[in-house]
């Protein structure tokens, strides 16, 4: 998809704030989907949103969707230039526990069909607005520990081939490292 770049790397890599300058740089109307959800009395999530909110410029709209993103991608208002999505993995937490009854003894592998027929929606909805450059945020899950839970091993799993999927699909592909972004997608000459 020439309309798709993804963005990828670990936690606190400049990811979203890499993602927000090349929105910019290719000006117009942008329009950023927010996948967090807002949990009553978490504050550290809370200060989180706020500072993501405090860098978008005024003039950005901002939708808040947890659930059904290819809903979201579909009704981008007809101005919209560039759109930013982030992130997959919070998006993928959120159907993946949903799916689950949010109950710590279910059994995450079950719902693999449902969470990958949610990918497979979201690439249909991109390649749909083929008139809309999207920039996807998204995290390397399994560079750190092994998850100690069968439900934290599954959302490692599905984030993981979420993203081979998308980044197969995208025209462009970054890794985002100690702030630094690095072009994996399309490979420079050497």
């Amino acid at each position: 998809m020439k309309n798709l770049t993804l963005i990828t790397g670990a936690v606190r890599s400049g990811k979203s704030l890499f993602a927000e300058q090349l929105a910019t740089k290719y000006g117009g109307a942008v329009l950023y989907i927010a996948t967090m959800p807002h949990l009553p009395g978490d504050a550290e999530q809370s200060q989180r949103i706020d500072r993501h909110q405090s860098r978008r410029p005024a003039h950005w709209t901002t939708v808040e969707r947890p659930y059904d993103l290819p809903a979201a991608i579909a009704a981008a208002p007809p101005e919209t230039q560039q759109c930013i999505i982030d992130c997959l993995p919070v998006y993928i937490s959120n159907a993946l526990l949903r799916a689950c009854d949010f109950r710590d003894d279910a059994e995450p592998y079950e719902h693999e069909g449902a969470i990958f027929a949610e990918v497979d929606a979201i690439i249909a909805a991109l390649s749909a607005r083929d008139n809309v450059r999207f920039f996807l945020v998204t995290n390397e899950v399994g560079w750190g520990v092994v998850p100690e839970t069968s439900l934290g091993r599954a959302f490692r799993d599905f984030v993981g081939i979420a993203n081979q999927r998308l980044a197969a699909q995208a025209e462009e592909v970054w890794l985002t490292c100690v702030g630094l972004p690095l072009r994996l997608k399309p490979q420079a000459m050497v």
